[in-house]
């Protein structure tokens, strides 16, 4: 995960609402009427003529007449509170919610920590993370982010000490490979952040699109900026997100990264020739000598 100084694109944490649950359904039922007593026939060799049943004064009792019962409403916990403010971008009042939780708990002090780096209060989103580590030294997601607050302050030496302890803990996370990997590029070692993205991709080919957990976001400088896009076009490649890569590339193009010549000599993206908007963003991009070789 990578956030920056600036601009943090950290999703709200979601809960579903609680439902009254394990509350047994109560109907209303009819009352059911009492049968007649059976006769007792009379002793003669005619029959007894058939009598027509009496009419009853009072109609019968229908669903509808029944009296309907209302179910209790179950207040939502704060903890539950500042989730829903949470989904709703209301960091600060979801903030204040958490605070209200007792006993206090890891989970609700990473929630508060992700609450405070969307308000880009990097101290206190610190704090809370370390906080939560306290009381669960082994959370890997925490670490994650927890190491996405020292990328957003440039601390990338103990980001990728954090984000590696994290991956040692769960050494299966495609998140915690794709958030390596970024920090690698954004040190410049970019064959090491390949091989990261890949083996993301290979746990889950939707990693460069997923949203549901902090992510980091793009590193400061330019050149930084367009290795990382670059070998997210790649990434894209490889899941199959063709269109995607080659918004990346354009990216990539802009910030100078790359070059035309550079992408065609590249067989990664060989998949994408022919493809109409790759030509246009070639032809765009390369120079009038370029151009013609296109």
């Amino acid at each position: 995960m990578r956030s920056p100084n600036r601009r943090c694109r950290l999703p709200a944490v979601f809960l579903c609402s609680a439902l009254v649950a394990g509350c047994p359904a109560i109907f209303a039922q009819a009352p059911t009427p009492t049968p007649a007593p059976a006769q007792t026939p009379a002793e003669t060799s005619e029959p007894a003529p058939a009598q027509a049943p009496a009419p009853s004064a009072e109609p019968a009792p229908s669903a509808a007449s029944a009296p309907i019962v209302a179910l209790p409403v179950i207040p939502a916990s704060p903890e539950q509170l500042g989730d829903s403010l949470e989904a709703q971008k209301r960091y600060q009042a979801a903030i204040e919610a958490y605070k209200k939780v007792t006993p206090e708990s890891a989970d609700v002090w990473n929630k508060m920590g992700i609450a405070y780096q969307m308000m880009f209060n990097l101290d206190d989103a610190m704090r809370c993370y370390e906080r939560s580590l306290r009381l669960n030294p082994k959370n890997a997601r925490v670490i994650n982010n927890l190491a996405s607050v020292y990328d957003a302050r440039k601390d990338l030496n103990n980001s990728e000490r954090l984000y590696r302890k994290a991956l040692k803990l769960e050494p299966r996370s495609a998140m915690i490979l794709r958030n390596l990997g970024t920090n690698l590029l954004a040190q410049h070692k970019y064959k090491k952040g390949w091989e990261l993205y890949q083996a993301a991709l290979a746990l889950d080919p939707n990693v460069f699109t997923e949203t549901n957990s902090p992510r980091i976001d793009n590193p400061a400088s330019i050149q930084e900026r367009g290795a990382m896009n670059y070998y997210m076009a790649k990434g894209c490649i490889r899941a199959g997100q063709n269109d995607r890569a080659i918004e990346y590339l354009r990216m990539a193009l802009n910030e100078g990264y790359t070059n035309p010549k550079k992408i065609q000599a590249d067989s990664e993206f060989a998949v994408l020739r022919g493809n109409p908007a790759f030509e246009q963003l070639l032809a765009a991009q390369a120079t009038p000598k370029q151009a013609g070789k296109l």
